[in-house]
């Protein structure tokens, strides 16, 4: 072990720890934009007081509040990638 208690790691094990933390930043960002879009949506639709079902004209904003924030972050993850491929 190391002088900071954390034990040398052989290549393998360093890039499975690479990916492993990749894939968590993954979910964590994920989560965060769940987060973002339903405040977001929420916010904008959500009108009334809260009851057991949502009126049809809030049912209908949210529906169209989550189809527009997929087809945005669709779009910005197709844009990342073109980008990308150019490099």
């Amino acid at each position: 072990m190391s002088a900071a208690g954390i034990p040398q790691l052989d290549e393998a094990s360093k890039k499975e720890l690479e990916v492993f933390l990749e894939q968590e930043q993954a979910k964590a960002k994920l989560q965060a934009s769940i987060h973002e879009l339903t405040n977001t949506c929420w916010n904008t639709c959500i009108t009334g007081s809260i009851s057991s079902k949502f009126s049809k004209s809030e049912a209908q904003c949210l529906e169209n509040c989550v189809d527009r924030f997929l087809d945005s972050s669709l779009f910005i993850v197709r844009q990342i990638e073109a980008q990308k491929q150019q490099i």
